[in-house]
């Protein structure tokens, strides 16, 4: 169930929004007048969110490039370049 909360509660508790935030990491809903205004999220879930956001996009980049007809890489033969890279062995 989400949490929702009148903006005079951020005046008032922002401090335990905050803290909340934290603990569950789940965001907190902001409401102005009674219709939706803002989402209150912990620092450490936005920037995960964000993450997934980018990587999400590159995959999608990806596919649209194997769509087109770009050719891939075996994964055995870069892993294995990889590894000689790691290991000073190339």
């Amino acid at each position: 169930m989400p949490k929702i909360q009148p903006i005079s509660d951020l005046r008032n508790h922002a401090n335990e929004i905050s803290d909340f935030c934290r603990q569950t990491r789940e965001p907190v809903y902001i409401t102005r007048n009674g219709t939706g205004d803002m989402v209150i999220l912990n620092i450490d879930e936005y920037e995960r969110q964000m993450d997934l956001i980018d990587l999400y996009s590159k995959l999608a980049e990806a596919e649209k490039e194997i769509a087109e007809g770009a050719e891939g890489k075996d994964f055995s033969a870069v892993a294995r370049s990889l590894r000689g890279l790691v290991h000073g062995k190339i």
